[in-house]
């Protein structure tokens, strides 16, 4: 890529550097765009790197490419955790978008561990409920409705009969914010990308040549622009099989589940963990049917993984 009138890489140099946002991470290679739009491959300085998409950079020219200098502080990071690594998705992002689909069926246990990841970094959520032309939608919808009655909106979606209809749900949805793009395999996110975003085949292209990524691109998350004006961005995740939380403190759970959080403050020990002790108002809720059973049954099992976790 060009140099054009860049000054020469100066470290620690605050003034020689210049800023950027990360719109692609592969290891400790990135691209980063400047605010006037051109991209440059970046390596983080050091052996280890912490850069995710969406982040904002400074970075020296070096060479041909860059070198990523320091981070910003972010307004948020999601991530997943279980004991033995931790996965950053994105930072700095305005809501989150999780994909699920009629058909195959979607995981409940993958949707909630995200949506509390989200919900404990302090990001809005929505569900996108793709391929409702299928004949399994009436039994896909009863399996949301209790995330509707909670407030998480679920957008109904037709990705492949009426993409029309989809571009036109989704758009107001996603202008002027930056979206992150989640869900497992399957769901139909490659779809939803191709739909909302036209030129996604050559960007992913050319970011897998920038990152030398080759046969690993499905493993890179990638910012995609929605709009010419670059108000709008779309970030597109790599599918997961497993959600870990462990980054959740066990005391936290329950407040970080909005149907349950509703029934909090109403049990006789201020340390309550709603699982077995005398006059707990969360489990009188649920046995008088204001938490759903599945959503019981799911806190319950987390609260147990959570608890059981290895103490360093």
């Amino acid at each position: 890529m060009s140099s054009g009138g860049r000054r020469p890489a100066q470290p620690g140099g605050g003034d020689a550097l210049e800023q950027g946002r990360v719109v692609a991470a592969h290891g400790r290679h990135v691209v980063v765009e400047t605010d006037s739009g051109r991209r440059v491959h970046c390596h983080a300085r050091g052996k280890r790197s912490e850069l995710v998409v969406g982040d904002r950079v400074r970075w020296a020219a070096s060479g041909d490419g860059g070198v990523v200098e320091g981070v910003e502080p972010r307004r948020n990071l999601l991530h997943r955790q279980d004991a033995w690594r931790t996965k950053s998705f994105a930072a700095n992002l305005d809501q989150l978008l999780v994909l699920v689909a009629v058909e195959p069926p979607f995981s409940e246990s993958q949707l909630a561990r995200a949506l509390i990841a989200a919900q404990a970094a302090g990001i809005p959520a929505l569900i996108g409920l793709n391929k409702i032309d299928l004949p399994g939608r009436d039994a896909a919808r009863s399996r949301l409705a209790a995330y509707r009655a909670m407030g998480v909106p679920v957008l109904e979606l037709s990705l492949g009969p009426d993409p029309d209809a989809a571009r036109a749900l989704l758009l107001p949805r996603l202008a002027g914010r930056t979206t992150l793009l989640l869900g497992p395999s399957g769901m139909g996110k490659s779809t939803l990308i191709n739909r909302l975003v036209p030129e996604a085949t050559a960007q992913v292209g050319e970011i897998s040549a920038a990152l030398n990524a080759g046969r690993h691109t499905t493993t890179t998350t990638t910012w995609y622009w929605l709009d010419g004006e670059r108000s709008g961005a779309l970030i597109d995740s790599p599918g997961f099989q497993e959600f870990g939380l462990h980054q959740v403190q066990p005391a936290q759970l329950a407040a970080l589940m909005p149907d349950l959080a509703a029934e909090l403050g109403h049990c006789r020990f201020l340390d309550c963990t709603h699982r077995t002790e005398p006059g707990c108002g969360v489990r009188a809720a649920a046995e008088a049917g204001r938490i759903d059973p599945q959503r019981w049954r799911l806190y319950g099992a987390l609260h147990e993984e959570l608890s059981a976790r290895p103490r360093w």
